[in-house]
């Protein structure tokens, strides 16, 4: 019965002993193993390995995958002196466990915070020598690029690797927005104003144009009505010479009636003539009787 509880515990005492001698590391992992608190080796592939001797030596893991660091936008100086503000992430790993290590003891937030001062400082740099338009539109990639391997010299020595800079978005601050909101509200103005005045230019000369036309026009119709009258006056003239010609004396009495008509229109019209004046020849008998 001793003898099996003393088994027992041995047993108990090897499984212990086995746990503690074997780590695993995983393909997503870096692992550095310590003996006193002194980094004996950081070169293990993904398995199982062995760890002695034992209780002097541990074991500390790394993340091996790519790791991203994203922040608040930042501002920096153009070339044109001119700040935006500028969206971007950046994708790291760690390339040299015991470096990492040694350079942060192994705290991915000091060591996200070197990457982002060595990243904004080459941002400044790169964006210094350029114009809004070009970080905008015609060097992005270039300058992405350079930033990329320049960072890269500089965090080499902290054993961590940039994989890649990208910019998402970039903005003029809200202070110059407005300003430049305010400088194109004025160009439009401007060019309002001036596509304003062009049509009243035009205006004023298609209504000249049409003043001329209309006055051209009416001189032409005057014209061509006075020759209408004249020629019915011609006319009218020839037809009462010919009526004249064939009873002078009816002629003279319808003229003499159209005159009273005329003449008479009006009760209070009043007529101041002689008697025996030629308007009113035939008012009286003797010229009643001539004409019969």
């Amino acid at each position: 019965m001793a003898a099996s509880k003393a088994f027992m515990a041995l047993l108990v005492i090897g499984l212990l002993v086995a746990s503690t001698a074997f780590f695993t590391v995983d393909e997503r992992e870096l692992a550095i193993k310590f003996q006193l608190g002194k980094i004996v080796d950081s070169n293990y592939e993904p398995g199982l390995h062995f760890m002695k001797p034992l209780f002097i030596n541990n074991v500390l893991k790394f993340d091996k995958r790519i790791l991203t660091l994203d922040t608040r936008p930042e501002r920096f100086l153009t070339g044109e002196k001119k700040n935006v503000s500028v969206d971007f992430f950046a994708k790291w790993r760690i390339a040299d466990p015991a470096t990492y290590y040694t350079a942060f003891a192994g705290d991915e937030r000091q060591a996200a915070l070197r990457l982002l001062q060595i990243i904004k400082n080459g941002m400044q740099l790169e964006f210094g020598k350029r114009t809004i338009q070009q970080v905008v539109s015609e060097d992005r990639t270039e300058m992405m690029g350079d930033l990329t391997v320049k960072g890269n010299a500089q965090v080499n020595q902290f054993g961590i690797e940039i994989v890649d800079v990208r910019v998402k978005q970039i903005e003029l601050p809200t202070e110059v927005q407005t300003a430049v909101f305010q400088r194109m509200q004025a160009e439009r103005g401007r060019i309002a104003a001036e596509h304003r005045a062009q049509g009243e230019e035009n205006a004023k000369g298609i209504r000249a144009v049409a003043d001329r036309e209309r006055t051209v026009i009416l001189a032409e119709a005057n014209r061509d009505a006075e020759v209408l009258r004249g020629e019915g006056d011609a006319a009218a003239t020839e037809i009462y010479g010919k009526a004249y010609g064939k009873n002078q004396e009816f002629y003279e009495f319808y003229r003499s009636m159209n005159a009273y008509r005329g003449a008479l229109a009006d009760k209070q019209d009043m007529l101041i003539l002689q008697p025996d004046s030629e308007f009113f020849k035939y008012f009286n008998s003797d010229a009643s009787n001539r004409s019969e």
